[in-house]
């Protein structure tokens, strides 16, 4: 609901703060006033087209600030626009339009596209007038109202139309996948048996490769050690001359006692260093491998590097690929039977969304003629006695069936007897659409819609009986909710919870425009102004006080 309205600097309005409340508010005001300005100052806070017309005379800027109690409803909206609101905290809407024609958005003061600010205005207010192409008017929303107004649930219908989708989908993908794979059948044997008879396994190839690094260090260290050997007890190593030394000792020794000592000193190294090379014989043979496992590694290596490369994928997803290229084969094989299972499964779901479908057709169809005659009743008060009223419902073709149905909903009028039937909008002319939308409105009441409407002037060219049936309609759609009439009828007026002046004034240089809310002796002097123009008149005074009263 709308709350508050803060205009500034557009067009002849110079500063203004309205305050608003619910029910049925007025707002009248002499031809010229300036009620339409204050429509279009706020279709500007709505994302409406920022003119720099709009823009009173010698200002930088104008500005309109809208105040609505947000809607629960609106929060997916807002969340996915990153605008940050708090549950049960006013919704503002600013817009700023400059002088040279560039304009700004806001949205609880945090900026907000043009686009945003449209979306937010069509939940929050319908605005109902002689050129309004939106709201009733618009044949792409005629059949959710329809359905609101029947109380139709369409969830068994969209869940069914899912099913079936998801089924098609499915097939689709399964005879294009078949048509892939035969087309391939031949590069997908090879490739088959290509992995079949290389076996990968997961992990191998860091299997391979470790044992491959473990088995060159150990070849290296084999190379020192057999050179260590040779070293020690190779026929011109260590040993050998240390035991040739010994028994050169061992001859002259008993000859030179001083050579005793050195001789079991000499026995002692040769007893050391046999130890050492029994030890590097030991660590020899500890490191004995197969120079043929080494390079049947090297090779395995070789091959899973290769085909990995050549189906581009890691050496350890070949084992998975080989998995799934087996998988594409059997699926080819038994290809057929898939396809047919499938096929089974989407004609199935097929005609269960056929029949949910049809079901919520022949309900349309009933709750079109429900609707019709709610509307026909409304029409002979509102001066409309020839005029009818029908809700088409026609079939779809197929490819236009969606989760809605199967079913175009659209409201069509005939203005005249023997007249064919045709759209709303395109039929009717100013003041006929306009006590069309409110006969169509008044039918619908419990469907809900924004939770403010606005009718501008929906009550032009007709007085009496019939601007009085307008009054009562409109009192009565505004039960529960917020609705606004900018009106020129002393009858709907009288029918106001609220009456808001418009009038415009001048100081000789500078024109204004201003609005007030009217107490109610004000009120009454305004509804006899209505009735009998520039002169007030007792008899005018007594008509409005009757006229109130009636109200």
């Amino acid at each position: 609901m709308l709350t508050a309205l803060s205009i500034r600097d557009v067009v002849l309005i110079e500063a203004l703060d309205l305050e608003f409340g619910a029910g049925l508010g007025v707002l009248t005001g002499e031809t010229g006033a300036g009620k339409s300005i204050l429509l279009d100052a706020l279709g500007l806070a709505l994302g409406a087209r920022g003119d720099s017309g709009l823009v009173r005379h010698g200002a930088a800027q104008a500005s309109v600030t809208a105040t609505f109690e947000a809607p629960a409803d609106l929060a997916a909206l807002l969340d996915e626009n990153g605008i940050e609101a708090d549950r049960g905290e006013p919704l503002i809407v600013r817009r700023v339009v400059k002088a040279d024609g560039g304009s700004r958005g806001f949205v609880n003061n945090q900026p907000a596209s043009a686009a945003l600010l449209r979306e937010l205005g069509a939940r929050l207010v319908e605005i109902h007038g002689q050129h309004d192409d939106r709201g009733l008017l618009n044949p792409r929303g005629h059949r959710s109202l329809l359905d609101t107004f029947a109380r139709l649930d369409t969830a068994s219908v969209s869940t069914a139309w899912q099913t079936w989708r998801s089924a098609e989908t499915a097939l689709a993908a399964a005879r294009e996948e078949i048509d892939a794979a035969a087309r391939d059948r031949e590069w997908l044997d090879h490739a088959v048996a290509e992995l079949d008879a290389l076996a990968p396994e997961a992990g191998e190839e860091e299997q391979l490769a470790e044992r491959r690094r473990t088995m060159q260090r150990s070849e290296k260290i084999a190379e020192d050690l057999n050179a260590l050997t040779d070293a020690l007890e190779g026929s011109e190593g260590a040993l050998a001359r240390m035991r040739q030394a010994a028994r050169i000792l061992d001859r002259i020794s008993a000859d030179h006692p001083a050579l005793a000592e050195a001789l079991a000193a000499l026995d002692r190294a040769v007893i050391e260093a046999s130890a050492a090379g029994e030890q590097v014989n030991d660590a020899t043979r500890a490191l004995a491998f197969d120079p043929r496992a080494l390079e049947e590694d090297e090779a395995r290596l070789f091959e899973l590097r290769g085909m990995a490369r050549k189906h581009r994928v890691q050496p350890d997803d070949l084992a998975a690929l080989a998995d799934e290229l087996r998988a594409r084969r059997e699926r080819l094989e038994a290809g057929e039977e898939g396809i047919a299972a499938l096929e089974n499964k989407a004609s199935a779901a097929r005609a269960t969304y056929v029949a949910a479908a049809g079901a919520l057709s022949a309900a349309r169809a009933a709750a079109a003629q429900r609707l019709d005659a709610a509307v026909a009743a409304e029409l002979p008060p509102l001066k409309l006695d020839s005029a009818r009223f029908r809700t088409a419902v026609a079939p779809l073709p197929e490819e236009q069936w969606g989760p809605a149905g199967q079913d175009r909903v659209e409201f069509e009028i005939a203005t005249n007897p023997g007249a064919p039937f045709g759209p709303l909008i395109k039929i009717a002319s100013g003041g006929e659409l306009s006590r069309f939308i409110l006969a169509l409105k008044v039918a619908l009441a419990e469907e809900g819609g924004a939770a403010t409407m606005i009718f501008d002037e929906i009550d032009r060219g007709v007085g009496g009986a019939v601007a009085s049936a307008i009054g009562e309609r409109l009192h009565r759609l505004a039960q529960g909710t917020q609705l606004l009439v900018v009106t020129h009828s002393p009858q709907v007026a009288a029918r106001g919870a609220t009456h808001l002046l418009i009038a415009k004034r001048s100081d000789g240089v500078v024109t204004r425009t201003g609005v007030r809310q009217l107490s109610a002796e004000e009120r009454r002097e305004e509804i006899a102004r209505m009735l009998s123009g520039a002169t007030i008149t007792p008899e005018a005074r007594a008509q409005a006080d009757r006229l109130i009263e009636t109200a």
